[in-house]
């Protein structure tokens, strides 16, 4: 039997990131959507795994197609995740080696905050923004993911990431997109994003 997907679970409760995200935003987030990325994943490889017995006969081209987006929501959220932290532990601004690269790629905080924001508002549709590290160059990037089929491509290691799909924000913020990426800001767990950083940069 394929090895399957499963749904990791929180490192603080469903209220712990309010006001800026809700209890019922958090809870609907993770155990529906994320949830919902998890089965059909798992309900991919099946097929996949069924059509190599020859037990069933598949579109593999539209079977891939779902396993690229489902496997790559269940990863990105998976970092989402962690990436925040209730107010008080999340917030504020970078530090350590992360701060440092930060100056050095982007010219400071402030900058990167701009640059990330616009990147975040100007998403087509649903999709996500993300902050990344490049080996080849040695310096943090920004790019946008819309939707997320096809995530891994870059092969980059994702630092810091923004989940712009509807379902993390139109309960609580309706159709003011920016208004939820400024909230976010408060929440941002910069103790993660720094070891994530840590481990790929050596």
């Amino acid at each position: 039997m394929t090895k399957t997907y499963s749904l990791p679970s929180l490192p603080y409760k469903y209220s712990d990131l309010q006001p800026h995200i809700s209890e019922k935003t958090m809870t609907l987030h993770h155990t529906k959507n994320h949830q919902a990325y998890v089965n059909g994943a798992n309900a991919a490889l099946e097929k996949l795994e069924k059509a190599r017995k020859g037990e069933l006969q598949i579109d593999t081209r539209a079977v891939l197609r779902d396993f690229s987006f489902n496997v790559d929501g269940h990863i990105l959220h998976s970092f989402f995740w962690p990436n925040m932290a209730p107010p008080g532990k999340g917030g504020g601004k970078p530090g350590g080696k992360l701060s440092d690269k930060i100056d050095k790629d982007f010219g400071g905080f402030d900058k990167l905050r701009t640059q990330f924001t616009d990147a975040a508002k100007t998403v087509e549709g649903a999709g996500w923004a993300l902050m990344l590290y490049d080996a080849e160059t040695d310096q943090l990037v920004l790019t946008q993911v819309e939707k997320q089929n096809n995530m891994h491509l870059a092969q980059m290691p994702v630092i810091l990431g923004i989940d712009l799909w509807e379902h993390a924000w139109v309960h609580d913020y309706l159709t003011d997109r920016p208004k939820y990426i400024e909230a976010w800001w408060n929440v941002v767990n910069w103790s993660d994003a720094d070891s994530r950083l840590a481990k790929v940069v050596h």
